[in-house]
């Protein structure tokens, strides 16, 4: 082979190269491309049945925030003996149990907002433990009494938890 049969070779050669490099990277690009527009299509649609569910977890700890405030669970859940320890497991197990009801809402909001809600609901418990340790508290009525007392002296931990959600859900619009 001689020098000119090489550079024509190559003359042939280098620009089919060139071609097919170009057209390579032109249909990895418009693949990749396409694979994010299927992506954001999918996580579009997902969000038409996610956002109903999200609103529905925060409507639900919402609803959990306004049964476990404290004037209204005293008012709401009369007294199973005079015994006021009695009475402040009755109220806890309450609590509790409203709580496990809505566990599973956790993975519909925020875990900060998660964390709020566990914070106001632990308070709540020992507002109640506190204010049945309290030596002026004899009974469950006296028991209810100062909790409520209580309340109109200080914010309950449930409106702030409260006040969190709304603006969770402010900032989804």
């Amino acid at each position: 082979m001689n020098s000119t049969n090489i550079i024509e070779i190559l003359a042939y050669t280098i620009p089919s190269i060139i071609t097919g490099g170009v057209a390579y990277f032109l249909f990895q690009a418009h693949f990749k491309d396409q694979q994010k527009t299927r992506r954001w299509l999918i996580q579009r649609d997902n969000q038409k049945i996610a956002l109903p569910l999200r609103l529905q977890a925060y409507e639900r700890m919402a609803l959990f925030m306004e049964r476990i405030n404290p004037s209204q669970l005293v008012v709401r859940i009369n007294p199973i003996s005079d015994n006021k320890n009695d009475y402040e497991n009755y109220i806890i197990a309450h609590i509790e149990q409203e709580f496990e009801h809505n566990i599973a809402q956790q993975i519909y909001i925020s875990d900060q907002c998660w964390a709020v809600i566990l914070t106001a609901k632990n308070a709540i418990i020992q507002m109640i433990r506190a204010a049945a340790k309290n030596k002026k508290v004899n009974n469950a009525d006296e028991l209810r009494t100062f909790v409520i007392s209580e309340l109109l002296e200080k914010n309950a931990p449930n409106n702030t938890a409260l006040a969190f959600i709304k603006n969770e859900i402010a900032e989804l619009w």
